[in-house]
């Protein structure tokens, strides 16, 4: 029994430092997040420096197409210098497990060169895949720029549905996932992080951005009647926040409801704009992307006070690429990602022409389709239709 005794306290004595330890590093990030609030102002750039990272799988052959939709939208300011379309090198899976790094610090070096990046899926090595168990690359991205909301906009227009989710992006059950505590072979532990702070902030970009739209409803989405904590305390951050936007209603769901009924037009006949914590955030706007036609349609953009990165929300399609069909690959994810990344950079009108564009070519005509069948529409001749499309409306 005294040896039984003895090995317990062994094991919480590396559990109280491993998690002092942390508990110190949080500590320095919240102080961080208080000092960081200068914020990029695009119209005083005498030049834009967006960052071009292919990404691996599909995601080389889908920036490609992405790359031909943007030269065309902004042809004339990339010619006068007031946009440059930079591509970082680096960041493939076969450098990163080379240098046993998920973000080498000569490439972090290069991007925080940039205003701004759009990004292609990237793989995120996994057990049993024969790969170094390394940490995601999205993740060490949005934290070393410190892009603390990830924003996805979902509609369905049949169905009148115009969301706009924000998704905290830093904190919640991701901020440590590599950091929990292997107690002993019966036990292991993972954390959950919530700041006033993070919560705080995620709230303010997402009620700045409901009154900017015209926006009367903020949803709040938690598990707080369980979670009580760190759900309870981002609920009651977004509420208190709420209190500054009297215009807007502020309304709470839960996450396994929101799952199960979102498609409902009972249960989501107010929802406009959407705030979730990290966790949720990943899954419930995963499965509103394939009510809206598939997570090839959905993109993302990522957003802090000084830098933003634009992406696709899907994977890097290993098996597309095994067949031999990459090239069939859809690329409006990153296609809609750049249309994103043209507005937050002060060209809103270029984003409405390639809206415009895109409904008519995965909507209103669809006279060339992808569905990754070689029997139908490469990306490149998706492409092709909607560059035509965009000059004829344009």
């Amino acid at each position: 029994m005294a040896g039984v005794k003895g090995e317990i306290m062994d094991y919480r004595k590396i559990a109280e430092e491993t998690f002092g330890s942390l508990i110190q590093g949080e500590y320095e990030r919240i102080e961080r997040m208080k000092s960081n609030t200068e914020v990029t102002d695009f119209n005083e750039l005498p030049k834009i420096i967006v960052g071009i990272l292919p990404g691996d799988g599909i995601g080389p052959i889908i920036m490609e197409q992405a790359l031909r939709v943007v030269k065309r939208l902004v042809s004339e300011e990339i010619d006068q210098g007031k946009i440059e379309l930079r591509t970082i090198e680096g960041m493939t899976i076969e450098n990163r497990v080379e240098k046993r790094n998920s973000l080498p610090e000569e490439v972090l070096k290069e991007i925080k060169k940039c205003h701004v990046l759009v990004k292609g899926p990237m793989v995120t090595p996994k057990e049993g895949d024969g790969l170094p168990n390394l940490i995601s690359a999205n993740s060490l991205l949005r934290r070393g720029l410190d892009l603390f909301a990830a924003v996805r906009p979902v509609k369905i227009p049949e169905k009148n549905i115009d969301w706009t989710f924000f998704r905290e992006n830093i904190e919640g059950e991701y901020i440590w996932g590599n950091k929990g505590i292997q107690v002993n072979e019966d036990l292991a532990i993972d954390f959950k992080i919530q700041t006033t702070r993070g919560s705080e902030r995620i709230a303010k970009a997402a009620f700045d951005f409901a009154r900017k739209n015209g926006k009367k409803n903020i949803t709040v989405v938690t598990k707080a009647n369980i979670v009580k904590l760190t759900d309870g305390n981002f609920s009651k951050m977004v509420h208190k926040v709420g209190e500054e936007y009297p215009e807007i209603k502020v309304q709470d769901r839960f996450v396994d409801a929101m799952c199960a009924k979102m498609m409902d037009p009972e249960f989501n006949k107010e929802m406009e704009v959407i705030i979730l914590p990290n966790l949720y955030g990943d899954i419930v706007t995963d499965v509103a992307a394939e009510h809206q036609g598939g997570l090839g349609t959905a993109s993302s953009a990522n957003i802090g006070n000084q830098y933003a990165m634009f992406e696709a929300i899907h994977g890097t399609a290993p098996y597309l690429m095994s067949q031999g069909r990459g090239e069939y690959a859809d690329p409006c994810s990153l296609i809609r990602a750049m249309g994103q990344m043209l507005q937050h950079i002060g060209y809103g009108e270029k984003k409405a022409l390639l809206d415009q564009a895109l409904n008519i070519c995965t909507v209103t005509e669809k006279k060339t389709v992808v569905t990754t069948r070689i029997e139908d529409a490469s990306a490149a001749e998706f492409t092709d239709y909607l560059l035509n499309t965009i000059d004829q409306i344009g």
